[in-house]
């Protein structure tokens, strides 16, 4: 273990999970079915890892309240139906993250993904107990505002300090 690090925040979608592809095409799919012009691979992939209704402001900055409920609901609709079988870890995930925990480091994860999905995934690799904290974005400030590593780093009993 690297004596200054006693925990290691990951992400999940893109990080952990190779869910990438999907997202992209659910963004595209949410785009045609709310009459938006669907943005490129590159600006959607950039947009990973906000929370859902920051991702989407961001690549349509002139939608409206109403459309963003449509907007969610119809990107929820297609991931969920993707994600019938959740997306692969990537190859070493499994076998990196018990050498973390072996080595003494405590594991977190913060994600712009929903909390609903994120146990849901959770769950499909029997993960439910694995991290010592996980955050989401539907119950903190969404990344890139710092507030949910906070959160994780005073659960963790480190002080901000120690990013």
């Amino acid at each position: 273990m690297h004596p200054d690090y006693k925990l290691l925040i990951f992400d999940w979608d893109g990080t952990l999970a190779d869910s990438i592809g999907r997202i992209v095409e659910s963004m595209h799919a949410s785009a045609d079915r709310s009459g938006f012009p669907r943005r490129d691979d590159y600006a959607v992939k950039g947009i990973i890892g906000l929370g859902l209704p920051e991702a989407i402001r961001t690549l349509y900055p002139e939608i409206d309240d109403g459309q963003l409920v449509a907007f969610r609901q119809h990107y929820a609709d297609h991931y969920i139906a993707l994600e019938a079988e959740p997306s692969p870890l990537f190859a070493g995930v499994v076998q990196s993250l018990d050498a973390f925990r072996d080595e003494g480091y405590q594991l977190a994860v913060a994600t712009g993904k929903a909390r609903r999905g994120l146990d849901r995934v959770l769950k499909a690799h029997g993960w439910e107990e694995y991290f010592d904290i996980t955050r989401a974005a539907d119950e903190t400030a969404s990344k890139p505002h710092p507030l949910m590593l906070e959160e994780i780093l005073a659960h963790c009993g480190l002080g901000r300090g120690r990013l």
